[in-house]
């Protein structure tokens, strides 16, 4: 008898883990994995360790404590106008728990759910557990651009959710009002609901605004807004959580969530309330310390000769190596980059089911200090300036691991 339920057993490890190992192993700057360098706001993260020493300990309410809960509705109030209360508000253990709940709790046998690619790897086997199918639109660099041509052909009368990431993971892009209202209108057309993974909502740069999807006329009891105290304050270790939505659907969220994770450690919840009601000059100084790092490696990436592409938010930026004369697919690419170059990127072959073909860009996390970021470009000259010397033997070391 094969164990295991068919959906997990057939996955491998994810590309994340796998390019972070690799790293690991060569000594490699990790541009790969979006985890920021740092330790967070110190006084978030004293609150979090009082609340340690002061308890409680023992299991908070399971929807989150109403201190975190009432600070996320006040968040949304403050930043968005919308008219929520607690009674909208669920937490939960990170994003990810989020959208595997949210799924579980909206899709059923022979529903379809509507993804973006390039997407984050999650959506796809979170589906797949809610034995519901996926029907994806894929997006063209440089700009990512949703057209209502590609939006028709992928809804379906079948169509019980739409993903819609912004800003996106991979590829920087701020959805504009425009394609928000294209998927509002389309929502509402097949009575579809939307799940918005909205985690980098305080990551959009160069003076641009977050705008989630629940704003727009009639998305209110369709929206389900997900997002993340670990993008937030750069604590993704925390794995904390949250969604907002009408009252009727958290309250079916929450009946998937109670058989997940149940609740989050309560000392967590605490210090993100606290957070949340950061002065807004902490927000304003999140954006421009990414904006910062993004300008700095993609000027180093350029010079080298990579084509590097627009970002308008998130960690990522993403970049093109074709023009600087390397073979091989994405994949092959990113593991010769980290063996041979010691920089470790995640190539985005990953995003897709079915990858494009020739598809020749890799995905570069700026979350890091100017000095990691600095020594990456370093080593990705000296890489390239010493090129093809070798580059044989580390294509086959790198096909060799894969």
């Amino acid at each position: 008898m094969k164990p295991g339920n068919p959906v997990f057993s057939s996955l491998g490890t994810t590309i994340f883990s796998v390019m972070s190992a690799l790293a690991e192993e060569h000594g490699a700057v990790n541009l790969g994995q979006g985890a920021p360098d740092g330790g967070g706001p110190d006084d978030v993260r004293q609150v979090a360790a009082q609340r340690v020493i002061d308890g409680p300990h023992q299991y908070p309410p399971f929807r989150g404590i109403p201190e975190l809960r009432a600070a996320v509705a006040a968040h949304d109030r403050r930043f968005y106008g919308l008219p929520v209360t607690p009674d909208n508000v669920l937490v939960t253990s990170g994003a990810t728990e989020a959208l595997m709940a949210a799924f579980l709790a909206l899709l059923a046998p022979g529903d379809e759910a509507v993804i973006i690619d390039p997407s984050y790897d999650s959506y796809r086997p979170a589906i797949a557990a809610a034995r519901a199918s996926v029907r994806a639109i894929r997006l063209t660099p440089p700009d990512w651009w949703l057209s209502r041509e590609a939006l028709a052909t992928a809804i379906s009368p079948k169509t019980k959710v739409i993903v819609i990431n912004t800003p996106m993971n991979p590829t920087g892009k701020v959805f504009s009002d425009d394609e928000l209202s294209l998927v509002a209108e389309f929502a509402a057309r097949f009575d579809a609901y939307v799940i918005c993974d909205e985690v980098y909502e305080h990551l959009v740069l160069d003076g641009r605004r977050h705008r989630p999807l629940m704003t727009f006329d009639g998305m209110g009891s369709r929206a389900i807004r997900i997002g993340s105290a670990g993008k937030t304050f750069s604590l993704t270790g925390w794995k904390v959580g949250y969604i907002t939505a009408s009252v009727d659907l958290i309250g079916l969220i929450a009946k998937a969530h109670q058989f997940l994770t149940f609740t989050t450690p309560p000392n967590l919840q605490h210090a993100v309330a606290y957070g949340l009601a950061k002065d807004d000059s902490y927000y304003v100084g999140l954006a421009a310390d990414m904006e910062s790092r993004r300008d700095q490696l993609a000027a180093q990436l350029a010079e080298i000769g990579f084509v590097v592409l627009p970002c308008q938010g998130t960690y990522f930026l993403i970049a093109d190596y074709a023009p600087l004369g390397l073979q091989g697919a994405a994949d092959v690419v990113a593991k010769r980059l980290t063996i041979d170059a010691g920089v470790a990127t995640i190539p985005m072959t990953a995003f897709y089911a079915e990858p494009p073909a020739d598809l020749s860009l890799l995905r570069f996390c700026f979350a890091k200090s100017e000095a990691a970021l600095s020594e990456a470009g370093r080593r990705l000259r000296r890489y390239f300036a010493n090129r093809p010397a070798g580059e044989r033997a580390a294509l086959d070391a790198a096909e060799a691991a894969t």
